[in-house]
């Protein structure tokens, strides 16, 4: 009788955590950025059905990146989830927080206990009445939940993106200052080469705008990034 294959727990693990972490690296990043009036979702996204950046109650929304199918699914237990508690308890007791432990538990079951775990990152926000009640928290595939501050980039290569919004961003800085620091660091393509050009067609853009009365988002369509980027046909 032969002897099973053994793999450590450690190497099962890492490989899990490799296999997801090339997935997310392998599709395009998506930014969250908070601006005067509120938080600004930005990211390259040619497709106009297939969204990466959704609503998911009064004042809280949903970013992600990775293979759409399971960051779809994810999004979609969001929603179930908060009307069910608004409508159980008050609107009140829907939070992001809540929101953002519900989707911790169910990707870190997933990774533990699946063969193979979600490719995905997600960002969960929410606006509050003024800047410093707004939260941020960023999920990774393995159920992994931190609390950030001003800006998350996830997605692609992520690091050199992250530094150059942290070295120029003003969470103080009206909308349309903002967006164009997102739209610049997606062009950025490595040290040497000249950034791109990204035009507001291949852009998915949202905003959770704090001083829209109780349903706080809203997409921006095509027209309005063009006249905030400077891109308006003449």
């Amino acid at each position: 009788m032969s002897t099973p294959f053994y793999v450590s727990p450690e190497q099962v693990m890492k490989d899990k955590s490799d296999y997801a972490r090339k997935g997310i690296a392998r599709g395009r990043s998506v930014l969250t950025l908070a601006y005067a009036d509120g938080i600004l979702f930005v990211g390259e996204n040619p497709s106009n059905a297939l969204h990466k950046i959704s609503e998911i109650y009064d004042r809280i929304a949903f970013a992600a990146v990775g293979k759409y199918n399971e960051f779809e699914n994810l999004r979609l237990a969001g929603v179930r989830y908060a009307d069910l508690r608004g409508y159980q308890y008050d609107r009140r007791d829907v939070t992001s927080r809540g929101l953002a432990n519900a989707y911790a538990q169910t990707l870190g079951t997933i990774f533990t206990e699946a063969g193979k775990p979600y490719e995905v990152e997600l960002v969960v926000a929410e606006v509050g009445e003024t800047p410093k009640d707004d939260q941020l928290y960023r999920l990774t595939y393995d159920g992994s939940v931190a609390e950030e501050h001003g800006f998350v980039v996830m997605g692609g290569n992520s690091e050199p993106l992250a530094t150059y919004v942290k070295e120029r961003h003003d969470p103080t800085a009206p909308l349309e200052q903002v967006l164009q620091l997102g739209v610049e660091a997606l062009a950025q393509t490595g040290p040497d080469a000249e950034p791109r050009t990204i035009v507001a067609d291949d852009l998915e853009a949202a905003v959770l705008d704090r001083t829209r009365p109780r349903r706080a988002f809203q997409r921006l369509a095509d027209s309005r990034i063009e006249r905030l980027l400077g891109q308006e046909k003449k």
